[in-house]
């Protein structure tokens, strides 16, 4: 079962002039992905170095971010670990295209899975797998070598630019038995009673019903519970599922964890809190690699200064 494709334009209706640029962006992407590996991530950390330059308010935002998050570090050490961000952000720019692109042989070469015996005690349980994630500047390469290895249903947030969002539901779609909206709870509940493998990152601001304030890093953060809805409607267990690429330029670490104990507890801030305290471990590991552009801290009292200078 995949996303239907046939029910969306083809790619032939974005042809308009509003659409080149992105096309442009695209095709650049695109073309780089025939240079050897660790050539297109020289290219990229070249571009996230342009990058940093370049876009100011997404800069501010990750400084932010680290200022308060990290507040062991000095002055210095932040500086470098901005840096080091962005390096990682360009590099995330054409591993997105190796996702969309590449062969799986070229792929597997780089994929270094490590846990796969936790996923399957996990599928014993005959009642689905929820594997958990967040956002790492990998997880788009990381989530198209996981695809290859398991039958994954992925769930995305879409693009306001409507030629990203087709090429990204294709790229995905070319690994993935399915690619599930994010609100789309009924079709990640069917898909969990039929016994498949449902992967999601929750990790970014949300609000609504299916939300609670939960610390991360010390911080109050609007925080997505649904992890916790669907491990209680469905009984499936939930395995955290983390990405980082190597340092040696040798490709990405893969670890499927153990399935969470207890989980759900009963307690949805409990639940995520958990979640948190995973993540939180995954940055002390390699912290240039979580996605510090993100605005974490929107929608929580008080958020409308936590992105103001100090």
């Amino acid at each position: 079962m995949r996303a239907m494709s046939e029910t969306r334009p083809p790619l032939s209706a974005y042809l308009a002039p509003r659409y080149w640029p992105m096309w442009l962006l695209l095709g650049v992407v695109r073309a780089a992905t025939v240079l050897p590996y660790r050539l297109l991530m020289a290219v990229g950390r070249a571009t996230g170095r342009i990058a940093r330059l370049v876009l100011a308010d997404r800069r501010a935002v990750a400084e932010r971010n680290i200022d308060r998050c990290l507040v062991d570090l000095d002055s210095d050490e932040r500086d470098r670990l901005v840096r080091a961000h962005f390096r990682s952000l360009g590099m995330a720019l054409f591993e997105t295209g190796l996702a969309w692109w590449a062969s799986d042989a070229r792929l597997a070469r780089l994929c270094h899975l490590e846990g796969r015996e936790h996923l399957e005690a996990a599928l014993q349980q005959g009642k689905g797998v929820i594997m958990l994630s967040a956002h790492f500047t990998c997880l788009e390469i990381c989530s198209r070598m996981l695809a290859m290895n398991v039958p994954l249903n992925p769930v995305y947030r879409g693009f306001k630019n409507p030629v990203l969002q087709e090429v990204m539901l294709r790229g995905r779609e070319r690994a993935s038995v399915s690619v599930i909206p994010k609100n789309d709870i009924r079709q990640m509940v069917r898909i969990l009673r039929k016994k498949g493998i449902v992967w999601y990152a929750p990790d970014q601001s949300h609000s609504g019903k299916a939300s609670e304030i939960v610390p991360l890093f010390g911080l109050p953060s609007q925080t997505n519970t649904a992890t916790s809805r669907l491990a209680r409607l469905t009984g499936a267990p939930v395995l955290p599922f983390l990405p980082w690429r190597r340092a040696d330029g040798s490709g990405y670490s893969i670890v499927i964890g153990e399935a969470l104990a207890g989980f759900p507890s009963g307690d949805d801030a409990a639940d995520a809190a958990l979640f948190h305290r995973l993540i939180e471990e995954q940055v002390a590991r390699v912290p240039e690699q979580y996605l510090w552009i993100h605005r974490r801290f929107k929608n929580v009292p008080g958020a409308e200064d936590f992105y103001s200078p100090a």
